[in-house]
């Protein structure tokens, strides 16, 4: 899928299990664009995102969410290219994994010579719930202007035991306690959804798919 977004156009995509999407983005100035990615139904998944600020003052939000279980693999690859001046992007994926699950991420930024006052950033986190699922990430930044702000990173790790501990203190069962912290981990994604049907529509398969880990 191509998409142009005109001067000044603002625009919201959801896209929910799709087994292949590549989608390539072109931004004219002041346009604005939210991307949301969900993986919530077992199966794999590859998918490719690609944005260009062609125009000043662009913004590009990218959230992705996969909760992965059984032998499900999901890639998640993007880029955002800030050709000019005063853009802003962010990009947040996450992962969940169990079984022996496999997640892939792979995100860059460029941002070009002539894009000053540009301000990006890049996260990728992942909770491991077994120890065959496994999770690769290379996120990475390439800078040619001197006046930006950008960062990136990621973070793979287990359920955080004292947290889980601090709840179970207050009378939640162990298993209670890591439902409500992924609950929370997940709907940080979902929470971005503007339209409240499509957010309780996603938030319900999500719900089914945390189940089913």
């Amino acid at each position: 899928m191509t998409m142009l977004l005109q001067q000044n156009e603002s625009r919201e995509l959801l896209l929910i299990n799709r087994p292949e999407l590549t989608l390539e983005i072109e931004q004219q100035a002041h346009s604005s664009v939210r991307i949301i990615v969900l993986n919530l139904d077992g199966n794999d998944a590859d998918n490719h995102i690609s944005t260009h600020h062609l125009g000043k003052g662009c913004t590009t939000e990218i959230y992705a969410l996969a909760v992965l279980s059984g032998n499900e693999q999901v890639s998640n690859t993007s880029f955002v290219g800030h050709d000019v001046c005063e853009g802003v992007s962010k990009q947040v994926f996450k992962y969940i994994l169990s079984g022996s699950s496999k997640g892939y991420f792979s995100g860059k930024v460029l941002i070009a010579k002539d894009a000053q006052h540009t301000s990006a950033e890049q996260t990728n986190r992942n909770i491991l719930l077994s120890d065959t699922a496994r999770m690769r990430t290379l996120p990475q930044l390439e800078i040619y202007a001197d006046d930006v702000k950008a960062s990136h990173g990621a973070s793979t790790g287990r359920m955080d035991d004292s947290a889980v501990f601090y709840m179970q203190q207050r009378g939640l069962s162990r298993k209670q306690a890591e439902a409500l912290m992924l609950e929370a981990f997940a709907m940080e994604i979902t929470s971005h959804i503007t339209d409240v049907t499509q957010r309780q529509k996603a938030e319900q398969l999500l719900e089914t798919a945390l189940y089913n880990l």
